[in-house]
């Protein structure tokens, strides 16, 4: 039998002496094979991995019997011997892409930077393996998005790069944590296919943390279920998944979204809220000593629609198709380039100054990643107050400190939440407090951008029926823009397909998901992941 290329033994992590958020672990992951640890949110999947090479902050504590890499015990190592291990023998994939690269840096010089720390390439060897890395994660035209910054790139296209970044070291032992969280079905499905290349030609271990069932037993050799800091369940994907022995691991497997569900949607017409007609946005490409204009980037080129009161469209698309730009601009948070935007048969972006200001009280946004979109020095009361001080003055501190009482009910959070900060909260739980906040003016439509994409499935299962909810009692409409077919089926009532800045596919939830007309719609539906026994 092969010997373990990464060996835990007992390992527990307790925060300020008190918290254990990983209670007595033990597992080994051996060459070549891919390893998955899944559970929900809070469980301490990432704590495990962020263990394991000892990136945890100074409150929290590591007991372990040890953790060895090839028997190389990494809990006797000093700073200085982890330094040349991380990044070069164990590669690590973080979840959030954003807050993981450095804003000021182009994405060609931080994937540079592994290659400079850990092998002597020449400058133009180097370069030109930093194009084959970016080649490799489908980044499109590389060699002119070698000085991008990680704001010019897509969620998707974030998250390819932090892979290329995993990768440049050729890593015996790659931890991906959530790696594909951000991407769309089609380049989730070539990320996996990529990752299982490399590993077959250089025998890479890969060790997934993931809440996505579906995606772990399509590429997983083994499995384990984490839960309250332990392990609860482990063996073979087709075991674990279709005869799960622990009642935890049967909750995780009902809460898993299904494209059959758009099957039980009654739909019915109603008033038209929001129309879009002939509606673009153009990005300048400038060249040249002056800079001159040469050409036009269409995010989003000639689109129209409609969304109905008290109804879900949904806009689903590839990584860079528009759909965020769209969301964006409908807001005039992005300059439009021409068309109309009218809710209630007012032109949003006919207006300026104070007219504009008031109508965002009638159109909200719920943004893709729900920390970054929150000041992190403002109490959780105070971010859902904000747009009520802002859009409604007449209200009093009294009725608004009992406005965000009633919100935090209303999104499931206990009532002293309003006196803590977002990063006491877990990822779903902080996806609650932007619904809160958008709630707080009333608004007609509210702007989902991939809501639910960093969930787990009981998380995204519960935010899922909370946006129904509210849409029953308070009739508010919902733009949900997301590359989840599956989650698309759960809440939509009409699904419109972006293509290259372009709707080229428009109908009910069930027409488009069942019997789609378009070869890309078909596309799309051919790469969601299923369980084998769904």
């Amino acid at each position: 039998m092969k010997s373990p290329l990464l060996s835990v033994e007992n390992l527990s992590v307790t925060f300020n002496h008190q918290q254990k958020v990983v209670d007595d672990l033990s597992f080994a992951i051996y060459p070549g094979e891919t390893f998955a640890l899944v559970g929900e949110s809070g469980s301490g999947k990432s704590i495990t991995a962020l263990s394991v090479l000892r990136l945890l902050p100074n409150n929290a504590k590591i007991n372990a019997e040890a953790i060895s890499l090839q028997g190389d015990n990494l809990l006797k190592r000093t700073e200085f011997e982890l330094c040349k291990i991380r990044g070069r023998r164990i590669g690590l994939i973080f979840q959030d892409p954003m807050s993981s690269l450095n804003p000021v840096m182009t994405i060609g010089s931080q994937i540079e930077e592994v290659l400079d720390i850990h092998f002597s390439l020449s400058k133009a060897a180097s370069k030109a393996r930093v194009l084959e890395l970016l080649q490799q994660v489908e980044i499109p035209n590389p060699e002119k998005r070698l000085k991008d910054y990680p704001h010019q790139l897509s969620g998707g296209q974030r998250q390819r790069v932090m892979i290329a970044i995993a990768l440049a070291g050729e890593p015996e032992l790659l931890i991906a944590d959530e790696p594909t969280t951000s991407l769309d079905v089609t380049i989730q499905a070539q990320i996996l296919a990529l990752l299982k290349n490399i590993q077959q030609q250089t025998g890479m271990a890969l060790w997934l943390i993931s809440h996505d069932l579906a995606l772990v037993s399509t590429i997983a050799d083994r499995v384990a279920v984490m839960q309250k800091g332990k392990i609860v369940e482990t063996g073979l994907p087709q075991s674990v998944f279709n005869n799960p022995q622990h009642p935890y691991t049967r909750k995780l497997i009902a809460a898993l979204p299904s494209i059959n569900s758009c099957l039980n949607h009654s739909y019915q017409e109603k008033h038209p809220l929001l129309q879009v007609n002939n509606f673009s946005c153009y990005y300048p490409i400038r060249k040249g000593l002056f800079k001159r204009i040469v050409d036009y980037v269409r995010a989003v080129d000639d689109v129209s629609f409609e969304i109905q009161q008290g109804k879900t469209l949904a806009l689903v698309g590839e990584s860079g198709c528009g759909k965020t730009t769209l969301g964006k601009s409908l807001l005039n948070l992005i300059p439009s380039s021409g068309g109309r935007v009218t809710i209630n048969g007012i032109t949003l972006n006919e207006l300026t100054g104070e007219d504009l200001r008031q109508q965002r009280a009638n159109i909200q946004i719920v943004f893709q990643d729900p920390f970054s979109s929150m000041n992190p020095r403002m109490l959780v009361g105070d971010i859902i107050a904000e747009g009520i001080k802002a859009l409604h003055p007449s209200v009093n501190e009294a009725e608004r400190n009992s406005l965000v009482q009633e919100l935090l009910q209303q999104v499931d959070l206990p009532a002293d939440s309003a006196l803590r900060y977002p990063h006491e909260f877990s990822g779903g739980q902080r996806q609650r407090i932007c619904i809160a906040r958008a709630l707080a003016v009333n608004p007609k439509l509210i702007v989902c951008d991939e809501p639910t994409s960093a969930l787990d499935v009981s998380v995204q299962a519960q935010i899922i029926k909370l946006l129904k909810s509210l849409q029953e009692q308070k009739g508010i409409s919902y733009l949900f823009i997301t590359h989840d077919l599956s989650v698309v089926a759960e809440i939509a009532d009409e699904v419109a397909v972006m293509y290259q800045g372009k709707i080229i596919e428009h109908g009910t939830a069930e027409q488009v998901l069942t019997k789609p007309k378009q070869a890309y719609t078909q596309k799309l539906l051919n790469a969601v992941p299923v369980l084998e026994n769904n």
